[in-house]
């Protein structure tokens, strides 16, 4: 009996240490498999990259307007992942559509921006109505397009239309397989080049411009992040560059913040004058490789943007680094440099605490210089002209130029290149062509939607960082939305609220429960001021990255400026 009890346990550890034949749980079907390695590959002998995730999924959701059950499994086998890791993956985005294998996969889907401007515009009254007509296809509302200028923004399939209409709509609906948009005009490489485009970048990668001197001007000019968090550019440079290497490269042109549409038209008119900013802050922090993280949503400029990497990559003006172009899902919260990064790991987009900042500890462990386009859009021209000439363009004492994101009831609305330190007042009159025609200015929101709200009265103020901060606003990525007389500054704050709770990645409980929360409160006939000033301060105070720190901004704004609108049902 004990010698029978000894050969069954050796028997049972023999078995531990042989490597399973293939993963538990739901097995992948060979038809399934050959559907997945038709359009990711073969998997090599040493297994598909594990960042490559999200592409990966994004070539499935493309070719089968979805994501089937069994190709979830056939994929997870291929990257030999649990099919749970692959799901939670998949999941946490807004364009992965999951579906089980037995349902049919909508033949087109219609988005419809619900987000400030386009909802001024009246995207809701455009969505019931493609609702209405278009019978034979999905028509969804979704959160910023980031074609806030263009107010009613859709999108047919991974196609723009601007000011929408349901004739326009249908237009495109039935044009989808046969007319795809036509590319932006935009400076393309070989005329980039013919006007001395690389010329510095080839001169900072030879060694012809001192590194050193590269920095000194970008902290002299007062250049700072460009993307919302403001950090000083060539204090940041100098950062990473002190990290032991190899050092790496993220580039956030994920603009989600409503309003934002600034790295879209830049990418869209001069690719090439990006990408040497990003070959000069490569070369002068010797970052090894850069992914550049572009929002699923500019479909047009990744086409463009692709297809330059590439006539860039055929004919270098110097060494390049390894370059990566990687596609957003459709999730806000990867702005945020973090969850940007874990998103380009090929993770759920979820932000770090920190410490160790990204700096020190980011992409796949290594420090990395992360920066958002317009901030490296400015590189070339800040260094060619010098910091002196660039930082004396502002207004009030404020240092360079900026561009602006205008949108709302302005004549003009579009990017606006302006001197930083301008006000609201000078930037509609002056950059806009003043106000609509029929509405006088009521408030505007600085910053997007989490920058706050500001009644008329504060339209002289500088629009700048730090300036705005004793307001209770700040600038942001200087996406400015104007309202007039008709609008509702309370009905502006509550669809910014419910685009964060829609964008909350859940994972801490202030964020995740309190924009929920304070969404339902905030339509009430008269608000609950101390709740709401309860939630805003726990939500301020405990969240773990910047969504849920800024998303209390209109609430409190709305309280202290606003007070009539929430005392009452507004009577305006």
């Amino acid at each position: 009996m004990a010698n029978t009890a000894h050969i069954g346990l050796d028997k049972f550890r023999q078995q531990l240490r042989q490597p399973r034949s293939q993963l538990k749980g739901r097995q992948a079907t060979q038809a399934a498999v050959a559907e997945v390695r038709s359009l990711i590959g073969v998997s090599p002998a040493q297994g598909h990259r594990r960042d490559l995730l999200i592409e990966h999924l994004h070539a499935l959701n493309d070719h089968f307007l979805g994501l089937f059950e069994r190709h979830i499994v056939a994929l997870a086998a291929e990257m030999r992942l649990s099919v749970v890791e692959v799901f939670e993956v998949a999941s946490f985005y807004h364009h992965f559509d999951i579906l089980k294998d037995d349902e049919a996969a909508p033949r087109i889907t219609v988005r419809v921006c619900d987000s400030l401007s386009c909802s001024l515009a009246g995207s809701n009254t455009l969505l019931g109505q493609l609702q209405n007509e278009l019978l034979d296809v999905k028509v969804v509302s979704v959160p910023c397009l980031g074609r806030c200028e263009q107010a009613p923004a859709a999108q047919v399939g991974q196609q723009a239309v601007a000011q929408a209409t349901v004739q326009a709509v249908a237009q495109r609906v039935a044009a989808q397989q046969t007319a795809p948009n036509p590319l932006p005009e935009a400076i393309r490489l070989k005329a980039y080049r013919q006007s001395g485009g690389y010329q510095l970048a080839l001169q900072v990668a030879t060694g012809l411009k001192d590194h050193e001197s590269v920095i000194q001007c970008l902290e002299s000019s007062g250049l700072r992040g460009l993307g919302g968090a403001g950090f000083p550019a060539g204090r940041k440079w100098r950062i990473v560059r002190s990290q032991p290497g190899p050092r790496l490269m993220a580039v956030n042109i994920d603009e989600g913040e409503p309003g934002t549409f600034k790295d879209r038209t830049g990418l869209e008119a001069d690719p090439h004058r990006f990408l040497e900013g990003v070959l000069i802050a490569a070369s002068v922090v010797g970052c090894e490789a850069v992914y550049i993280y572009l929002r699923d949503e500019y479909h047009e400029a990744r086409v463009l943007l692709t297809e330059e990497l590439s006539a860039l990559q055929a004919n270098p003006p110097c060494a390049l680094p390894r370059i990566e172009l990687r596609r957003g899902a459709g999730a806000y919260i990867c702005g945020e440099e973090s969850a940007m990064i874990e998103s380009i790991e090929g993770k759920r987009g979820e932000p770090r605490m920190r410490p160790p900042y990204i700096a020190e500890v980011g992409l796949f462990g290594r420090p990395t210089l992360e920066h958002n386009f317009e901030t490296l859009f400015w590189v070339r021209e800040l260094i060619e002209q010098g910091a002196e000439r660039f930082a004396a363009q502002g207004r009030q004492g404020r240092q360079g130029l900026r561009r602006f994101s205008v949108s709302g009831r302005v004549q003009q609305p579009g990017v606006k290149l302006a001197p930083a330190g301008i006000t609201l007042r000078e930037l509609v009159d002056e950059y806009c062509g003043g106000m609509a025609e029929g509405h006088t200015l009521y408030a505007y929101l600085p910053g997007g939607a989490s920058g706050g709200i500001l009644p008329a009265r504060l339209a002289d103020v500088p629009l700048d960082f730090d300036t705005l901060q004793p307001h209770g606003c700040f600038i942001g990525s200087a996406a400015v939305m104007v309202l007039g007389q008709h609008d509702s500054a309370r009905e502006a704050a509550l669809n910014v609220m419910r685009f964060f709770a829609h964008e909350s990645c859940g994972q801490c409980t202030p964020c995740r429960v309190g924009t929920d929360k304070a969404a339902q409160l905030m339509t009430a006939k008269v608000w609950d001021a101390n709740t709401l000033q309860d939630l805003a301060q726990v939500m301020g105070d405990a969240s773990i990255c910047g969504l849920g720190q800024a998303a209390p901004n209109p609430i409190r704004c709305v309280l202290d400026y606003f007070p009539h609108e929430v005392a009452a049902e507004a009577s305006r």
